[in-house]
C-alpha cells in the first residue's frame, strides 16, 4: 500500500505529465468557450499561458520550444483503398515538420517536460495540404473541454512551491474515472533519449473517405524505426533533445512508420480519452522520412499554423468536441505571434 508520501509523489509526477498534456488540451477548453458557466474567447487561454510562462514575443504560445525539419512521406499504397487523399497514393510527398516539447516557455530544458510533439505538413501534387499535430500520449486524460478547465485548476502550481497541490490532483482524478487509461499510460511511461525514438499519436479520430464516399474512422500513430533507449537519469544539456536530433540527422535520415488504426462499429470515435481495443486492425500507410533540421523558429515551419483541421479531400474530422475546439486556439496563437518578433536575446 502506498504511504501518503508515496501517494503525493505519484500525484505530483502525474500532474507533471498532465500539465504537459494541457499544453495540448487546456487551450482547447478556452477555445471552445467552456469555462464553468461562462463563454470566454480563445484570447483568454493565450493570456493565461503568457501569464504563467512569461512574455516570449515571436514564439508559439504553446509548444514554444521546438525546431523545424524537412523530409518526405513515402506511401505504401495500403491506405489508398480507404481514402482518396493523394498522400496515400503519391510516391513521395514533401514534408515540413516541427519537433517540440510541451509548454509555453521556449527556454525550458528539453527533458523537463514529459510531453513531446511532432507536427507535419504534407503538400501533395494535386495542390492540397494535410497538417497534423501529434503527441506522445495515446489518449487525453479527459473527454470534454469543461473537464479540461477543471484539470487546469487542479494542476496549477501553488505559489512558492512551483508544484501543484497533490491533494487537488488526486481529487481531480478521483472525480474523473475517464482518466484511467491516461493514468495507466503515465504510470508506465518511460521517456526515450531522443525525439527520433518517440511515438507520436493523433489522439483524436478522423474519417478516411474512399472514392465511393464510404467513411472509415481512424486514429494514426507514427512509430519510430529508431530503437528505444531510455533517457539518462541525469541530463545537464538544456538542449539535449535538439542537439541529439541534429547529431542523428547529420549521420543520415530518420524514419517513422505511419500506422492507421481502423475503428470497428461502436468504438468511441468522438472521445479522445478512450482507447480502442488493442486487437483493432491497423495498416502500414507508409514511411515518414526526416532528412534535415532547417532551423528552430526561423525555419520553413516558422509561419505554419499546424491546425489539425487543415485536411485534404479524402480525410475528414470526427465529431470529437476537443478536436473541433483546437482550430480556434491554434489560430489565436498564430495570429498573435505573427504580429511579434523574437525578443531580444531569445534563443530557439
Amino acid at each position: 500500500m502506498n504511504t501518503p508520501l508515496q501517494g503525493s509523489a505519484k500525484a505530483v509526477r502525474l500532474a507533471a505529465i498532465a500539465a504537459g498534456v494541457l499544453a495540448l488540451g487546456a487551450c482547447f477548453a478556452y477555445a471552445a468557450g467552456w469555462l464553468g458557466q461562462t463563454k470566454l474567447p480563445p484570447q483568454r487561454i493565450i493570456d493565461t499561458f503568457e501569464a504563467q510562462a512569461g512574455q516570449h514575443p515571436g514564439y508559439r504560445k504553446n509548444h514554444a520550444k521546438g525546431l523545424c525539419v524537412s523530409g518526405y512521406f513515402q506511401s505504401s499504397g495500403q491506405a489508398a483503398a480507404f481514402s482518396t487523399a493523394r498522400a496515400f497514393s503519391q510516391a513521395r510527398v514533401p514534408v515540413i515538420g516541427r519537433f517540440a516539447i510541451g509548454g509555453a516557455n521556449p527556454y525550458s530544458p528539453d527533458t523537463s517536460v514529459p510531453t513531446r510533439s511532432l507536427a507535419i505538413q504534407l503538400s501533395t501534387d494535386d495542390g492540397q495540404v494535410w497538417r497534423t499535430g501529434m503527441n506522445n500520449p495515446p489518449v487525453l486524460p479527459v473527454s470534454t473541454p469543461q473537464a479540461f478547465y477543471e484539470l487546469v485548476v487542479a494542476t496549477t502550481a501553488v505559489p512558492g512551491t512551483g508544484k501543484p497541490d497533490p491533494a487537488k490532483v488526486q481529487a481531480f482524478f478521483a472525480a474523473h474515472p475517464e482518466s484511467a487509461p491516461f493514468r495507466q499510460w503515465s504510470a508506465s511511461y518511460k521517456a526515450s533519449d531522443s525525439f527520433a525514438s518517440t511515438d507520436y499519436n493523433s489522439i483524436n479520430a478522423f474519417r478516411l473517405v474512399d472514392a465511393s464516399g464510404k467513411a472509415q474512422p481512424v486514429r494514426w500513430r507514427l512509430e519510430p524505426q529508431t530503437p528505444f533507449a531510455a533517457l539518462p537519469a541525469q541530463v545537464d544539456d538544456k538542449q539535449f533533445l535538439q542537439h541529439d536530433l541534429q547529431q542523428r540527422l547529420a549521420q543520415g535520415p530518420l524514419r517513422w512508420t505511419l500506422r492507421l488504426t481502423l475503428a470497428d462499429p461502436g468504438d468511441p470515435v468522438d472521445d479522445p480519452a478512450k482507447p480502442w481495443p488493442a486487437q483493432r486492425r491497423s495498416i502500414d500507410a507508409g514511411t515518414l522520412v526526416i532528412e534535415q533540421v532547417d532551423a528552430p523558429e526561423q525555419g520553413a515551419c516558422r509561419d505554419l499554423n499546424f491546425d489539425p483541421l487543415i485536411l485534404p479531400q479524402g480525410i475528414e474530422p470526427s465529431a470529437d468536441p476537443v478536436l473541433a475546439a483546437r482550430s480556434s486556439a491554434y489560430s489565436e496563437s498564430f495570429n498573435r505571434r505573427s504580429r511579434e518578433t523574437l525578443g531580444t536575446g531569445a534563443r530557439p
